[in-house]
């Protein structure tokens, strides 16, 4: 309460409530100060609380009036609530701001109550909603398809990678962004196939399930005290799923050289098989029987190839920028 409000000024409350969460579904405190309120006005009247509201035997009254006439209605003690849109109606506080500013009223208290909060991944909502308007409106987007989609994929996971090894903050959250947006474009396709439909919820379930299924030492009675019992578990339960008749099987041979090779080793070192690199001449035998060296070591070889062709990029650079470079 400010020092120009006096007992009598009464309460001005401003309720707000997150359009990620269910209507109805409001703290004890929202319903609390609803109930005891002597008024509560609500300019919206398609308002996704009302229902619910009236439901509760909380009378309403639709229509907001100004600034100076909500002061005026807390008179004598009152406790007037303001239902808010969605966007929080900025210009009634402006204007109540500029009322308790100009030292002409006594202002009652003034607090903003929020109704319900966000829950962490609330933003993802958002997203798929803004993703559906646009794979409806947008003359680009709804031609799309899987296929057409595929490279985009594949891009934004090599800037994702390149984000982490260069340790850009700003970049990771902007390319974690960017692969978020294709698994949630590549879902919406999806929604629209006549033989197989699925939608993002069908997604997250799937993944979801899965996580569980493969952490039993967190969601049922397994333990796992170290890193190498969590992998133990995770393989194990892998394979349950799977049912594969070989280590090969969902390797997948598109993905870049040195790291083909070195899942390859990963499975059959996995798996107990003593299977080394098949004889053979030329570079690209080389290079294999490097990548199953490092994988055996304990090494990514396919991000030490990286590493080290980024400090030759950097030499290269150096050296346009030395005497006799040609400018560009």
């Amino acid at each position: 309460m400010t020092e120009e409000a006096s007992a009598d000024a009464g309460r001005l409350v401003l309720l707000t409530a997150s359009h990620r969460v269910a209507p109805g579904l409001l703290s004890w405190p929202a319903w609390a100060t609803l109930r005891a309120a002597d008024l509560v006005l609500c300019a919206d009247e398609a308002h996704p609380q009302l229902p619910y509201l009236r439901e509760a035997g909380v009378v309403v009254r639709p229509g907001v009036p100004g600034a100076e006439e909500l002061v005026a209605a807390c008179t004598g003690g009152r406790t007037v609530v303001v239902v808010t849109s969605g966007t929080g109606d900025r210009p009634l506080t402006d204007a109540l701001a500029r009322l308790g500013g100009s030292g002409r009223v006594r202002m009652p208290e003034l607090e903003l109550l929020p109704g319900s909060y966000d829950l962490p991944g609330a933003r993802l909502l958002d997203l798929v909603e803004v993703m559906d308007r646009i794979r409806r409106s947008c003359p680009w987007s709804s031609r799309q398809t899987h296929r057409g989609l595929a490279k985009y994929g594949i891009e934004e996971a090599y800037e994702l990678v390149e984000a982490i090894e260069d340790g850009d903050r700003t970049e990771l959250r902007e390319e974690l962004g960017d692969v978020l947006l294709q698994v949630v474009f590549h879902a919406r396709i999806a929604e629209e196939d006549e033989d197989e439909p699925f939608s993002v919820d069908d997604v997250a379930a799937g993944i979801v399930e899965k996580l569980i299924h493969r952490h039993p030492h967190v969601f049922g009675d397994a333990h796992a005290e170290t890193p190498e019992d969590v992998k133990a578990h995770w393989l194990r339960t892998k394979a349950e799923e799977k049912q594969r008749t070989s280590v090969t099987e969902g390797v997948p041979l598109g993905q870049p050289g040195l790291a083909l090779a070195a899942k390859l080793a990963s499975r059959v070192r996995t798996a107990g098989l003593a299977v080394e690199p098949p004889p053979g001449e030329g570079v690209g035998w080389e290079l294999l029987r490097l990548a199953v060296r490092a994988e055996a070591d304990g090494t990514d070889p396919e991000a030490a190839l990286r590493a080290a062709a980024r400090a030759y990029r950097d030499a290269i650079r150096a050296a346009e920028g030395g005497p006799g470079s040609v400018e560009a």
